[in-house]
């Protein structure tokens, strides 16, 4: 059996993301990015919110809790308006696809080291025990 050291295994990984980097789902992704910062209403709406959000802050530090109240229903607009735009759309559905990608690697990977764990030790993978909590499960049984 081969022993490989952390650098191994980031080398590995870095290959990994390499891979990662030129699938269908994050080129979908890069485009979609590209449409955003080129899109000027987008923006436009963009550089509102971020303003609105720095005068909510201000509102809420003195206490003016109408004028905050007014800012954070503005905010709520145009976060709406935002989120109706095609492009926007296409981005956040992009940003799910690849978040989903890495989170069915991280499992693969979660899961196939606890099955290697199990299998080396003599456990059984099936009810999810290592050898060791096997044999302490059979030496309590007699």
């Amino acid at each position: 059996m081969a022993n490989y050291t952390k650098d191994d295994i980031i080398a590995r990984a870095k290959d990994l993301a390499r891979m990662i980097a030129e699938t269908e789902e994050v080129d979908f992704f890069k485009r979609a990015e590209a449409q955003i910062h080129g899109n000027e209403k987008v923006s436009m709406l963009i550089s509102s919110i971020k303003g609105l959000q720095k005068q909510a802050v201000n509102f809420q530090h003195y206490g003016k809790s109408e004028a905050l109240k007014k800012t954070e229903d503005k905010i709520a607009r145009l976060e709406q308006e935002l989120d109706e735009i095609p492009v926007v759309q296409e981005f956040k559905q992009s940003q799910l696809e690849v978040n989903e990608l890495l989170q069915i690697i991280a499992s693969t990977i979660s899961n196939t080291v606890t099955d290697e764990v199990i299998e080396s030790t003599g456990g059984d993978v099936l009810r999810g025990e290592t050898g060791a909590s096997l044999a302490k499960g059979h030496s309590c049984s007699h």
